[in-house]
């Protein structure tokens, strides 16, 4: 199966906030840029599965009406891990332990008293599994980057433990609105 992994577009949050969860709005000239870009490299008639929150799921409905989608899933297992307290704080405020702690066990420890990088590789996996016992060719998943991270790592099919650390380590460069296509 091939998965086309779409990032969703920027949302409007002040540079260096960490947002994860939060369901941040992104601008409409955003969203019309991404939508027209995407229009033009999507294949039609393929399945959506999109993560609730509003920055993927306005992005995956004006999608779907568009390519037109065959069908169209939001899946609350696709959404960006939970940083608890640290959500809509600059990252700059966040106690340098707090974050020292959090480098220093990435699978385990739960920013913010939030969800830990494992808990969010068990649900992520999760979804795939479901996802590919759908036995589609190709399937279309706007997310997030931690989300299309751990989509990722989960291809080399690690020990859980393994694939969330592999995620945790991979470096973030994949832009608001990029697509990254990973074949299972």
């Amino acid at each position: 199966m091939r998965l086309i992994l779409v990032r969703h577009p920027a949302p409007q949050v002040t540079s260096g906030t960490c947002y994860g969860r939060s369901d941040v709005a992104v601008a409409p000239h955003e969203m019309a840029a991404a939508r027209s870009s995407l229009l033009a490299t999507l294949p039609p008639g393929v399945p959506l599965y999109a993560s609730p929150l509003r920055r993927c799921a306005g992005l995956a409905a004006a999608l779907a009406q568009e390519l037109p989608a065959s069908e169209l899933h939001f899946d609350a297992r696709l959404a960006e891990m939970d940083f608890g307290t640290w959500e809509m704080q600059p990252w700059h405020a966040i106690a340098r332990a707090d974050i020292d702690a959090w480098a220093a066990d990435l699978a385990w420890y739960r920013p913010g008293g939030g969800e830990n990088v494992l808990a969010m590789a068990a649900r992520v996996d999760a979804f795939l599994g479901d996802l590919l016992r759908e036995q589609h060719e190709t399937a279309v998943i706007i997310c997030h980057a931690g989300t299309i991270r751990l989509l990722s790592a989960l291809q080399a099919r690690l020990p859980l433990e393994e694939t969330a650390l592999l995620a945790a380590h991979s470096a973030h460069k994949i832009a608001y609105g990029a697509t990254v296509i990973i074949d299972f």
